[in-house]
């Protein structure tokens, strides 16, 4: 079911305000982290990739992705995908540089991506794109996976961004740590560990409590309010992703 109007109209209020301040604060900045990437291991300073925006469905039925040209800062070596294709990053990837590792660790390598919100690509608040090839084998692995991408844009951060660690692994201690053992391994299979589609489960469910909160004006605002009050704290702490 389409978003309400009311939560559209406030969600791109949101959006156009919200990614006006970050351009704002991030032009300063720009410069260091492009010279700190050159510096590192030489250009090119930005990454751009196709990414899953939304799910479509067709005339006939069937289901199909549209995708957008998402920017960041490059914290990969310029060969990382040579001869293995598209992967998922994992918290401790080689193909990571070193001060890619400071940018992700910061969330700072996201700062370009103000342009695809202000372009209306992303929203300041959604689930995070993965790449449409990605979006596929995670869809055949874990049913509804790309239901999260329905009626509802990318965004910078997200709920699952601000509970759940770098994969979409709790973090120990926290409650969802205390419930994901019952969620993504009922049976207690020890082979099962550490299984990255089980992190991925983890983040599907709170992308999908965030589409849920969608529904209503009032729903929505709470939600928004929370997540992006949230977002500095977990960039300071270096969690999520």
């Amino acid at each position: 079911m389409p978003i309400p109007t009311s939560v559209a109209v406030a969600k791109r209020l949101i959006d156009l305000t919200g990614g006006a301040l970050l351009a704002a604060v991030a032009l300063p900045i720009v410069p260091v982290i492009a010279l700190a990437i050159v510096l590192d291991d030489g250009g090119p300073v930005l990454f751009v990739q196709r990414r899953a925006r939304r799910l479509r469905t067709e005339d006939d039925g069937t289901r199909g992705i549209d995708e957008f040209a998402m920017l960041k800062f490059r914290t990969m070596r310029r060969d990382a995908e040579r001869g293995r294709g598209a992967t998922i990053a994992t918290e401790s990837d080689p193909r990571i540089t070193r001060i890619g590792r400071v940018l992700r660790r910061t969330r700072l390598d996201e700062l370009p991506q103000f342009l695809n919100v202000l372009a209306g690509d992303m929203s300041l608040v959604g689930p995070r794109p993965e790449r449409a090839e990605l979006l596929a084998q995670l869809a055949q692995a874990i049913p509804f996976f790309e239901e999260r991408m329905r009626d509802t844009k990318p965004g910078l951060t997200g709920l699952a961004q601000v509970t759940l660690g770098y994969t979409g692994r709790p973090h120990a201690g926290s409650a969802a740590a205390d419930h994901a053992a019952a969620i993504v391994d009922p049976y207690g299979l020890p082979e099962t560990a550490g299984n990255l589609a089980d992190d991925m489960r983890m983040k599907l469910l709170f992308d999908l409590a965030y589409a849920g909160s969608l529904e209503s004006l009032g729903s929505y605002l709470r939600m928004e309010t929370a997540v992006l009050a949230k977002t500095p704290w977990t960039m300071l702490r270096g969690l999520g992703r």
